[in-house]
């Protein structure tokens, strides 16, 4: 095999990796895992049920897998964070990412909050390893921020779950919210107001100034 032969399975791959998991997000999130199937999720995605065995193995590792994909879009902004970085467009950067992305796949984030008001039973692993390692070290930096008179001394694990749940709030409840508000739907210009709301609350709370650089619109 020359290596531009296998630079286009590699991409054939991850094609069709994508178009496997965006079919299983919709499947999952108006099914349930128990309601889906493979075969509703090969049909959704107009592939052999075969394929998704091979691509994905089973309905369980194809589902942690979902998941999995939906927190790391959520926290790849905090990736790179570093105690040289300025907490205030970090944090900025992280609310405005997570709103975004909920507006962009409501699908996955209403299936993963069904997975943790289910007692997320296929994700207790991934919980309490791999995602609660990951938070510790970035709650580690966050505190170096606040020795460093960068912000104030917040307890960073409560501010993470803050943001997590305070953008969330506004895919999942969607419904709630735009009955209230009287809409439809949230447009573009709520969203905007949203998130800027957020980013001037949680970053005022935390004693760190916002710049006016992070107010953009959410696309």
């Amino acid at each position: 095999m020359t290596a531009e032969t296998a630079i286009q399975d590699n991409a054939s791959r991850d094609r069709i990796e994508r178009t496997i998991l965006s079919a299983a997000e919709q499947v999952f999130s108006q099914h349930g895992y128990r309601g889906a199937s493979l075969q509703a999720i090969a049909d959704q995605a107009g592939l052999p049920k075969a394929n998704i065995l091979y691509y994905m193995g089973t309905k369980q590792a194809l589902y942690v897998r979902l998941l999995n994909r939906m927190m790391s879009r959520w926290n790849a902004v905090l990736e790179d964070i570093t105690p040289d970085s300025d907490p205030g467009r970090v944090l900025s950067d992280f609310i405005r990412t997570k709103m975004m992305l909920g507006q962009r796949y409501p699908e996955g984030s209403k299936l993963f909050a069904a997975e943790i008001l289910a007692g997320a039973p296929f994700l207790n692993d991934y919980l309490a390893g791999e995602l609660r390692d990951w938070v510790a070290s970035r709650a580690a930096i966050i505190r170096q921020w606040a020795e460093q008179g960068k912000m104030d001394a917040v307890d960073p694990h409560l501010l993470i779950f803050l943001i997590w749940s305070a953008t969330q709030h506004y895919t999942d409840y969607s419904a709630q919210v735009s009955g209230i508000l009287g809409r439809d739907a949230l447009n573009e210009a709520d969203l905007q107001s949203i998130t800027q709301f957020l980013e001037h609350v949680i970053l005022k709370g935390c004693g760190v100034q916002q710049s006016d650089a992070t107010h953009l619109a959410v696309k």
